[in-house]
């Protein structure tokens, strides 16, 4: 089953900064909704452990992502897959771009997936929706573990 997600967030960060993160495999892991254990392998390729939940089905997928088309700090595109064993599987390729914003970094994504399986079952509104949310998810995350230092900085301030 073929899924097609666009989506546009504004993160509070510059694009070095935001460019910089979405490469950190700490701050990944920090940000990926499910994520047990995340590695750089090589320069641009990483390999994870995600638990997913959709809707009634729970899975555990090992898998690996390499970037392409690097151009700091503007984006990249990405090239993905994941096995969850008896879930299925699923392909992706995503292109990620970045711009200056008044207030940040508008960070745009347009992703394609493959899956099959038994989450291919599940019918493509509930992937969407699940699909969807995660990502959402995963960028505020993103923009929490940017801004995080910030306010804990304040936080400690003396009044």
């Amino acid at each position: 089953m073929a899924l097609d997600i666009a989506g546009e967030y504004v993160v509070p960060a510059s694009r070095a900064t935001v460019y910089s993160a979405m490469n950190d495999p700490a701050i990944l892991k920090q940000c990926i909704p499910g994520c047990e254990e995340i590695e750089e392998r090589s320069d641009g390729e990483f390999a994870a452990i995600v638990r997913f939940e959709f809707g009634p089905l729970k899975a555990r997928f090992r898998g690996k992502v390499r970037l392409f088309d690097r151009d700091p700090p503007n984006g990249y595109r990405l090239v993905g897959e994941g096995e969850g064993g008896v879930a299925g599987f699923a392909k992706s390729s995503a292109v990620v771009a970045l711009e200056d914003t008044p207030t940040g970094t508008k960070l745009t994504y347009q992703l394609e997936a493959n899956v099959g399986g038994k989450i291919a079952q599940l019918g493509q509104r509930l992937l969407m929706s699940t699909t969807k949310k995660m990502a959402d998810q995963f960028f505020q995350n993103l923009v929490a573990a940017l801004t995080e230092p910030v306010r804990t900085e304040l936080e400690a301030k003396p009044q």
